[in-house]
Parts: structure tokens; C-alpha cells; sequence
């Protein structure tokens, strides 16, 4: 199966409470000219992968409204205290019951591309057996996205609680596919000061 003909569709975290940038949510600070969470976006819906969905929390109004006019599917986190796992499990819930893997992409980490996103999908469809995660690596660190494939980790994602994420999962398994990336993947912007893009 080539990698135009697989259902993978693709999850934006963007449900976050914490900030380090004041009032305003971390992902909505401009990077590029644009709100992170925006590039978080475009990136994904610019990819092989869809449908895309977003997950919304704290500062939901604020992130719909950057949000607006792109072709996503908007979930809220009723509870975004609950955790990333929470909202990973909505977002993957909000998928189509044919989705067989899904990218996830958090919402604050501005220099994903859509390149990023396709090289995970094409490790994923050219990989016998199919691994339950890829996840792309820079420097020796793990980063972001994820690809997930939903029916090796469907019950464990299900079962997720607290603020890590799949990450625990991830760590136990010995089936995942690791492919080179370059450093995007593990930037974070940290400060305000990062923003100079």
C-alpha cells in the first residue's frame, strides 16, 4: 500500500492551560508572521494527511478565532486540567472510524512542515510489518509529530490519562520505527525572546 492510499489522518494539541508568555497562550504568539498553532495547521493540512482535527481548551475562543477559515475539524477538551491525554484521546475519537494512523502535532512548535508530516506517512507505508509509532529523531532526541498507528495502540491510547501523552506508551514499545529528521522536530520556543524566528 503506497502512502496516497493509506487513512491517516492528523491531531493538533492545542487544548494547553500553561503559558510562559504572560496571559496568552504560548501558541497564539506569532513565529514567521503567524500564531504558532496557525503553522501547526497549515503544516498539517499542506501534508498527505486528513481529515485534520484540532483540539481546543483553555483559550479555546482565542484559538478557534486564529483558527478560522482553515479546513479543520475544531473538538473542545471540556476539561483541559485532565491532560494532553485527554485531549489526544478526543482528537483521535473525532478522527473517521477508517483512519488507520494519525499524526499528532502540538500546537506550539512553529517549524513543522508539511514535508516533516509526509516523511512519517512514507516511513509508515513503506515499513514491513508496520511499526505501532514512527517518530522522527535529530541529534539523538526523539521530537515531534508522532505518527500513531491506531490498531497496535488503539486500546492503550484509549486508556491514557494524565499529561503525557502517548509518551509512556511510546517508551514500552519495542516496535518503533525511528527515521532521521532534521532539527525542527525538537525546537521549542521557550521564551519570547526564541520568537525571532
Amino acid at each position: 500500500m503506497t502512502a496516497s492510499e493509506l487513512r491517516v489522518g492528523a491531531v493538533i494539541l492545542a487544548a494547553g492551560l500553561g503559558s510562559r508568555f504572560g496571559s496568552a497562550p504560548k501558541m497564539l504568539a506569532p513565529y514567521a508572521g503567524r500564531p504558532m498553532v496557525c503553522r501547526a495547521a497549515e503544516a498539517a493540512l499542506a501534508s498527505r494527511a486528513g481529515p485534520v482535527v484540532a483540539v481546543l481548551g483553555a483559550h479555546a475562543e482565542a484559538v478557534r478565532a486564529a483558527l478560522a477559515g482553515l479546513d479543520l475539524t475544531l473538538v473542545e477538551n471540556p476539561d483541559p486540567a485532565a491532560g494532553l491525554s485527554a485531549s489526544l484521546r478526543l482528537g483521535l475519537a473525532a478522527l473517521p472510524p477508517e483512519t488507520e494512523a494519525a499524526v499528532v502535532l502540538l500546537g506550539d512548535m512553529p517549524r513543522i512542515e508539511a514535508a516533516h508530516i509526509d516523511a512519517l506517512i512514507t516511513a509508515y507505508a513503506g515499513a514491513t510489518p508496520r511499526p505501532s509509532a514512527v517518530v522522527p529523531v535529530s541529534g539523538g532526541r526523539r521530537g515531534n509529530p508522532v505518527l500513531l498507528d491506531l490498531a497496535h495502540l488503539g486500546a492503550d491510547l484509549a486508556a491514557l490519562s494524565g499529561d503525557r501523552g502517548a509518551g509512556p506508551i511510546l517508551k514500552r514499545r519495542d516496535d518503533l520505527l525511528e527515521v532521521p529528521a532534521d532539527p525542527a522536530v525538537i525546537f521549542d520556543v521557550d521564551t519570547p525572546k526564541a520568537l525571532g524566528g
